[in-house]
């Protein structure tokens, strides 16, 4: 059945203002914390997630044209965040994969955004965390779907910042 139409355009605006929240965080944060850019970020925390890939794979899960994964790419690159091998398949293809350097901006990242979080939320228990967690998990399943998108395959454990 789904939702009606006033449920759906209040989830909509919900979403967009939680999407705007994180936009200005990220850019507060970035502000203060200067470094690399936030879509490079989360292109890394991608990697991080996923494991090695190819810059079309990465493209495709972040729903990009490759030419802008390629710039974030370079800047990675140039930052010593990523490693690069050929593939062995074929030798003119590159896979891509995180550095060490990339894990430890990684994980500073992710302090800094738990400690948002914790703090943005320190009136929920881990359960409503989990049940938010699982639904939004479910409904981004759905979108992707709608869109035509391949789903997202979940590696448990190496939650990134994506």
């Amino acid at each position: 059945m789904g939702p009606g139409d006033e449920a759906s355009l209040e989830l909509m605006r919900q979403l967009r203002a939680s999407a705007q929240l994180q936009h200005g965080w990220i850019a507060q944060t970035w502000q203060d914390e200067s470094g690399l850019h936030p879509a490079a970020a989360m292109l890394l925390a991608d990697l991080a997630k996923h494991g090695e890939s190819r810059p079309s794979e990465l493209a495709k899960r972040r729903m990009v044209d490759v030419s802008v994964i390629s710039r974030q790419i370079a800047q990675l690159t140039a930052a010593g965040f990523i490693d690069r091998r050929p593939a062995p398949e074929d030798g003119r293809a590159a896979l891509i994969r995180v550095s060490e350097r990339g894990e430890r901006e990684l994980l500073r990242w992710r302090e800094l955004q738990t400690e948002f979080l914790r703090k943005a939320l320190h009136n929920w228990d881990e359960s409503e965390v989990h049940a938010l967690t699982e639904r939004l998990a479910a409904m981004n399943d759905d979108l992707r779907a709608a869109l035509g998108a391949p789903p997202v395959p979940c590696q448990t454990g190496k939650l990134g910042s994506s």
